[in-house]
C-alpha cells in the first residue's frame, strides 16, 4: 500500500511540475523537451526527485535520454539521481553527456562539481567553480558549488 502511495505522489507532483520550474538548481533547464510524452516524463522525473525517490526517477530519465539523447536537462538530472544513489560511473557519463550537447549548462557544471567533491577530486570541482564564475559570476550555482567545495577542505 505504501509502495501504491509512492506512485500517487510522483504522480501528483509530476501534474504539478508539468511547466513549472523545477526545485533543482537554478539554470538546470535549458533545453526545451522535444515531445508532450517526454515533458510528461520528465516532469515525472522531477516529481520523483523532489520526494527524494531517485530510484524512481532513473528508469523514467533513461527513457527520456534514449528517446531525446539530445535533452541536457535529461542527462543533468540523470547523473543528479545516479550520483544521490552513489553510482558515481553513471553520473559522470550523464554530467559528460549533458556538457557536450551544452558546454555551458549551469546545473550540470554544479552538480559535476559536487561529484567531484564527493569523490575527492577538489582540483576537478574547482575547475568547475571557476567556469561557473565566468559563466555567471556568483550565481545560485557558484556558491552552491563554492559552499559544497568549502564544506570540504
Amino acid at each position: 500500500m505504501q509502495h501504491i502511495l509512492s506512485y500517487v505522489v510522483i504522480a501528483v507532483f509530476g501534474l504539478l511540475f508539468v511547466g513549472t520550474d523545477p526545485v533543482l538548481a537554478a539554470g538546470t533547464e535549458d533545453t526545451a523537451v522535444n515531445t508532450e510524452t517526454g515533458a510528461e516524463a520528465y516532469a515525472q522525473a522531477k516529481a520523483a526527485i523532489y520526494v527524494k525517490d531517485y530510484a524512481a526517477a532513473l528508469p523514467i530519465l533513461a527513457k527520456l535520454t534514449t528517446d531525446e539523447p539530445g535533452n541536457a536537462d535529461a542527462w543533468n538530472l540523470y547523473g543528479f539521481s545516479n550520483r544521490k544513489l552513489g553510482n558515481m560511473d553513471d553520473a559522470a557519463m550523464a554530467y559528460e553527456a549533458a556538457l557536450k550537447i551544452n558546454p555551458d549548462h549551469l546545473g550540470a557544471l554544479e552538480y559535476q562539481g559536487e561529484m567531484y567533491v564527493e569523490t575527492g577530486k577538489l582540483d576537478k570541482a574547482k575547475a568547475n567553480l571557476e567556469t561557473l564564475k565566468g559563466l555567471c559570476g556568483e550565481c545560485e550555482e557558484y556558491e552552491d558549488l563554492a559552499k559544497a567545495l568549502g564544506a570540504a577542505s
